[in-house]
């Protein structure tokens, strides 16, 4: 492990935008009352404490396991859970935003649920039904193909680090599996497949690890959520942001 490079993935914790969303969802409402823009929206009370739990997972590495960097999406959410995180740990690194780990954008189709996509836009329902999730793009809006464009150039840079290097990169639950298809080389339908059986839980880390200078990235856990157990509920019932509609 010692000239390895470890890659953490962490979702954000629980944020209003959660908790509206299943709220929408569970009321069979077309519009999600967000409190804010998307880039906006802020970790709930749950989310908080989420975050707060992974720090103290966090402090339990030890000091030549840490992190060099954290870098962190710019979504308010994201960089709450960073903050949060890396203050309970007590670690000494810098947690510093970068744009290309934002949430999937999804253009006229914010804030709309499933529900409410199909009722407002039945023509781009239909669209999306016939291209699929990983390329239906929305109108001002980001297919998953955009966003797996954007992360390459991130994996391009941890393929060029040196030996020993341990990255954090908090972001969100389309990101983590799109980093995921990138660095397992997975097809369209084998990341569909695992994003519609599997639930990128609030505050979880998945960890990649790769053999120094060279070689494939290997995952060594995915969705890990031992450090919140104590919480009780860690999972996040929809799996976008600010919508129940397939991010």
């Amino acid at each position: 492990m010692s000239g390895a490079v470890e890659l953490v993935l962490v979702r954000h914790g629980e944020s209003e935008g959660n908790v509206a969303a299943t709220a929408a969802q569970l009321g069979g409402i077309e519009l999600i009352d967000v409190p804010a823009r998307d880039a906006d929206v802020l970790l709930s009370p749950t989310g908080r404490e989420q975050a707060a739990a992974l720090g103290r997972g966090m402090a339990a590495v030890a000091p030549d396991r840490r992190a060099d960097v954290v870098l962190c999406s710019p979504y308010a959410r994201a960089r709450e859970t960073a903050e949060i995180a890396v203050r309970e740990a007590g670690w000494d690194v810098p947690v510093r935003s970068d744009e290309r780990l934002r949430d999937r954008e999804l253009g006229i189709l914010d804030m709309l649920t499933q529900l409410g996509v199909e009722r407002r836009f039945p023509d781009e329902a239909e669209r999306r039904r016939w291209l699929g999730k990983f390329y239906y793009r929305p109108p001002g809006g980001e297919s998953w193909a955009d966003v797996a464009l954007r992360l390459r150039s991130i994996v391009a840079e941890l393929n060029a680090l040196g030996s020993g290097h341990r990255i954090m990169l908090v972001c969100h639950d389309a990101v983590v599996l799109l980093f995921r298809y990138i660095l397992e080389g997975l097809s369209e339908r084998e990341i569909l497949d695992l994003a519609s059986t599997t639930t990128v839980a609030n505050a979880s880390t998945t960890t990649f690890v790769r053999p120094s200078g060279e070689g494939a990235w290997t995952l060594q856990d995915f969705n890990q959520t031992s450090h919140l157990s104590s919480l009780g509920v860690t999972v996040t019932e929809h799996g976008g942001d600010a919508s129940v509609q397939p991010r």
